[in-house]
């Protein structure tokens, strides 16, 4: 009885270890499950902190900035708040949200609408008249903000602006029409630091096609650049002026590449690929700009980056040249038809769609080619991906590209490192045609 009694409590003394282990054992992997959200909120934060040194070090360069329409049309100064609610003008960028952004340099757009052709001086001046109106509202916001601007026109004066704190200020004309057909005043708008012409808007001009209105039948189309606009493309050349091919037509782009000395840009243009819009490239333009030396600047507008909507805003497009041509003379008669009649929206894109388009170009064109053209101020207040709504989040940029496993250095090329050298190859060239 004693031998048994033993063998009993040895047996219980054992089942009480194995139960205490197995206790341990548990109370560890819930103490394991219990700090796997601090560690992958601890990676979070590394991450960011990370990113937001890379974001500081870099210069980050926004090349299609379109706030100078409020600040000439309504009074929008950018010292006031474009996200205050009780704001009477909503912008996407303003002086506080482009420090909170890190942007080192802006390309503040002088945007010459179509409507501005043939108007007389009774009508307030043709399209010439205009391009000089929105580079004074850009020279008057350096003069009222000297401790936060500065006028830059090479991309070495980018480099120092960047680095004594301010944002360095710089223009491209949005529309070859501004220069109205004359060699002289192309050469005198870059006297007055135009650095880049995007050669079209959404209209086809006197010597080359848009990607706007090629399908209208009733547009006298040049079937690409004529032999004037290739004289544009080499007198730019020359100047030193950076030629831009966003908003033209598939054959004025490869007349482009065919004809210009130097690299291209595309200021604010997408992936074709992932949306199916004629404002994009395809990916054999991609890969003509990567072996022409140039950069493609993604746009962020969703319209012309999340597949769905890119269909929708093609549409709407349609309808507003129809209503443009049903009222010529009345613009605030389009404008109200529009809004009744467009198709709308109101899911937001992921800014995953946003960095899908930057990761494609540098896929197909190759990682020195692509870089980041916002578009800001020249799309619906609301149509930009989440995480992207105005300037201020430029450094999700960085954080995303991160997350997709992109290299400093990498990450420095597609901020702003890519584009100061097409700019730099842009001067060399000029100084070559002008020895």
């Amino acid at each position: 009885m004693i031998i048994q009694t033993t063998k009993i409590a040895a047996v219980l003394l054992v089942l009480t270890a194995i139960a205490s282990g197995a206790f341990l054992l548990s109370s560890k992997v819930r103490a394991a499950k219990s700090t796997q959200p601090d560690s992958a909120q601890d990676a979070d934060a590394a991450l960011r902190a990370r990113a937001e040194r890379l974001h500081k070090e870099a210069i980050v360069i926004d090349t299609h900035n379109d706030i100078t329409s409020p600040l000439l049309e309504n009074g929008f100064d950018l010292a006031m708040s474009g996200d205050d609610p009780a704001g009477k003008v909503k912008t996407h960028t303003d002086l506080r949200r482009m420090k909170q952004g890190g942007l080192d340099a802006e390309f503040f757009a002088v945007y010459v609408g179509k409507e501005f052709v043939n108007k007389t001086p009774a009508q307030g001046g043709g399209a010439a008249r205009r391009t000089l109106d929105v580079i004074d509202v850009v020279y008057e916001q350096v003069r009222r903000h000297p401790e936060s601007l500065e006028m830059a026109f090479t991309a070495e004066d980018i480099r120092r602006v960047s680095g004594s704190g301010k944002i360095a200020a710089l223009m491209g004309i949005e529309g070859g029409h501004a220069i109205e057909d004359s060699l002289a005043a192309l050469r005198m708008f870059y006297k007055l630091g135009i650095r880049y012409m995007t050669l079209t808007h959404t209209n086809t001009n006197n010597w080359a096609d848009s990607s706007g209105d090629i399908d209208d039948a009733k547009i006298n189309h040049h079937n690409g650049l004529t032999s004037f606009g290739r004289d544009v493309v080499h007198e730019m050349n020359r100047i030193g002026m950076m030629v831009d091919i966003s908003h033209v037509a598939d054959k004025t782009f490869y007349d482009v590449i065919e004809t210009s000395a130097a690299p291209v840009i595309a200021s604010h243009s997408s992936a074709r690929a992932l949306a199916n819009h004629p404002r994009n490239m395809t990916d054999d333009m991609l890969k003509a700009v990567g072996k022409n030396g140039g950069v493609v600047m993604v746009n962020f507008y969703d319209g012309f980056l999340d597949p769905a909507k890119a269909e929708i805003t093609r549409k709407n497009q349609a309808l507003q040249t129809r209503l443009e041509k049903q009222y010529p003379n009345d613009p605030k008669r389009v404008q109200a038809e529009m809004q009744k009649l467009q198709t709308t929206v109101k899911a937001r894109t992921p800014l995953s769609i946003l960095i899908d388009h930057i990761d494609h170009i540098a896929k197909v064109a190759g990682i020195d080619h692509v870089g980041i053209g916002s578009d800001f101020d020249g799309v619906p207040l609301t149509g930009l991906p989440e995480g992207m709504e105005d300037i201020s989040k430029l450094p999700n940029i960085t954080i995303e590209l991160m997350k997709r496993g992109y290299s400093d250095q990498d990450i420095k090329k597609v901020l702003g490192e890519n584009f100061l050298r097409v700019m730099s190859e842009v001067e060399r060239v000029s100084r070559e045609k002008r020895m």
